[in-house]
């Protein structure tokens, strides 16, 4: 059978895109698609050899209605909620996940992202104050946190990596509740606490510098 010029041009026109499109097949990468454990969502991007665990990931995805991804931050001033600064104002926004601070003097205002607790459940809400500041705090669990997983360990000592209250906390009035740094940076602006509040190491360095004992505290 004879086959016209124009079909044999066709013919290997197709071939050629045929195979070219197979090589690009095979030139790329096998992605799996990742779950953030915290958040329940893909991961975009590729985590950064080296380096933190999350860094160079991110859970927003690129080609989404921008109209959808919009922050829930909002600005707070002390005075919505106190009639006076005293030794100091610290507000903890769980809707933002965020920690805004004011020393009593006015001089110093500072703003954190946070982690915040992984379910209602576990959030207090309302006012108490700073009862207690530690330096490597060390880290006792609690019955409940026995109850749920009873291989925890008695107690981590305190600047230990393990230990997930990180090298500063802030006690409050209630019991067991803190704001405190964490060597997990996977954690901030998560619902991944048991009640706590956590900041970057360096954040809570600096708020620990500044928080005195009596600090009014309001988490809304």
């Amino acid at each position: 059978m004879m086959m016209s010029r124009s079909s044999d041009i066709n013919r290997r026109a197709f071939l050629g895109s045929a195979a070219a499109l197979g090589a690009a097949g095979l030139a790329m990468p096998s992605l799996a698609q990742q779950i953030d454990p915290y958040t329940g969502q893909v991961l975009q991007g590729a985590a950064v050899p080296g380096q933190a665990p999350d860094v160079g990931t991110y859970t927003v995805d690129p080609n989404a209605d921008a109209r959808r991804n919009q922050s829930s931050f909002h600005t707070r001033h002390w005075s919505d909620y106190y009639s006076e600064l005293g030794k100091g104002v610290i507000l903890a926004d769980i809707t933002s996940r965020a920690i805004h601070f004011w020393s009593g003097d006015g001089s110093t205002q500072l703003v954190f992202p946070c982690s915040i607790p992984i379910s209602e459940e576990l959030t207090k809400r309302g006012q108490t104050e700073i009862v207690r500041k530690a330096e490597k705090p060390v880290w006792t669990p609690t019955p409940s946190m026995r109850e749920k997983d009873p291989n925890l360990p008695q107690q981590v000592a305190g600047g230990a990596p393990e230990n997930p209250l990180g090298m500063y906390a802030l006690y409050l009035g209630w019991p067991a509740y803190l704001i405190h740094g964490t060597h997990d940076t996977r954690k901030i602006g998560r619902k991944s606490s048991s009640g706590c509040y956590g900041l970057y190491n360096e954040h809570i360095t600096r708020l620990y510098a500044v928080a005195e004992v009596g600090t009014q505290v309001t988490v809304f």
